[in-house]
């Protein structure tokens, strides 16, 4: 099985920790390191909630994994503080002991994220009466503020995400209402694969069809940009939620293609 759909999500990663300016990592507490096949991101001073920031990934994919590389992500986990952290794993990653190994480290297994993938097919066209716009750091305080909302990441975060509008690699787009930023929505592009990620839209501005609308453009941009596929993700579905997301997603054009597991320490 291709592990291309992984690399291009965990190149995006590492960009993000290579956007944060020295201060940056220092107040948000910011470290990034490879143990293993796994890159491991932490953000040690943002709420538990940040789990999308606090996760390893690529475990036991470019190679198999060891009980001592287990221990050794796990320990700088809990080094930097972190309450709440996802360590993801691939359906086909090595070796297939890998989930009882964390298990018997003391994490449970948690909510699993559905991967999608689409290739050159045209999108349909989204209706809404907003304006949508790629746009450039002019526009990163208000890109951060609406992601950082939407994702849980703390209000300590944002200039942290503002660096990502005009840098190398990364599309950003922004859906408006007159002139106030409604909606947000990233892509990052890498060796011919379109990452797409961070769709998100301010509460007052909800149900009136931005994040569809924004996902398609982004996946106009990454056909416009030669990308021979584009990969996007989001939790299973569980009771009592339905996940609007999910449905967004197939809309424009994306098939199911993997669960990837994740475990994490238990909830206090």
């Amino acid at each position: 099985m291709s592990f291309e759909s992984e690399r291009v999500e965990l190149d995006s990663m590492v960009d993000i920790h290579a956007a944060a300016t020295p201060e940056l990592v220092g107040e948000l507490g910011l470290q990034s390191r490879s143990v293993g096949s796994s890159f491991i991101s932490i953000a040690a001073k943002l709420p538990a909630s940040a789990i999308v920031v606090n996760r390893a990934l690529g475990l036991g994919l470019d190679q198999p994994e060891s009980r001592e590389s287990i221990n050794a992500l796990i320990a700088a986990y809990r080094g930097a503080g972190v309450e709440r952290y996802f360590v993801q794993v691939h359906p086909s990653a090595r070796p297939a002991e890998l989930g009882d190994w964390l298990a018997a480290a003391g994490l449970d297994k948690a909510r699993g994220w559905q991967k999608f993938a689409r290739g050159r097919e045209a999108v349909a066209k989204i209706e809404t009466d907003l304006r949508i716009e790629e746009i450039g750091p002019e526009h990163g305080e208000a890109f951060g503020r609406i992601l950082c909302d939407a994702f849980d990441f703390g209000d300590a975060a944002v200039p942290w995400f503002a660096k990502l509008p005009g840098r190398p690699d990364w599309h950003i787009f922004m859906s408006f209402v007159g002139d106030e930023p409604a909606g947000v929505g990233a892509l990052y592009v890498k060796d011919g694969l379109g990452d797409i990620d961070f769709g998100a839209t301010a509460p007052r501005f909800r149900g009136r069809g931005s994040q569809s609308a924004v996902l398609a453009r982004r996946i106009e941009c990454a056909l416009d940009l030669g990308c021979r596929e584009m990969v996007t993700c989001t939790g299973v579905a569980v009771a009592g939620d339905p996940q609007h997301s999910y449905k967004n997603i197939k809309r424009v054009g994306f098939r199911e293609t993997y669960i990837r597991d994740n475990y994490a320490p238990p909830r206090r």
